[in-house]
């Protein structure tokens, strides 16, 4: 349905939302759109960070737990 919209039908539907909305309200809704990415990206990025973290913390602190009589068998 959406993939025979074209170019004509983009502009005609833009037309409609600047005369609906106004500049002044689109603009305003593409700068909270703005903010919203960016802090979306920092989210993931700190969500990355931390999960590096806590791999790189679980690998530093893991113990060898194999039983003494079966280390030397290879």
């Amino acid at each position: 349905m959406l993939n025979n919209i074209g170019l004509p039908g983009l502009l005609l539907i833009a037309v409609v939302v600047l005369v609906l909305f106004g500049r002044g309200k689109i603009s305003s809704l593409m700068g909270e759109v703005g903010k919203g990415i960016t802090s979306f990206k920092k989210g993931v990025s700190e969500g990355t960070k931390e999960l590096e973290d806590e791999a790189k913390d679980s690998v530093e602190n893991a113990r060898d737990v194999t039983p003494t009589d079966k280390k030397d068998k290879v």
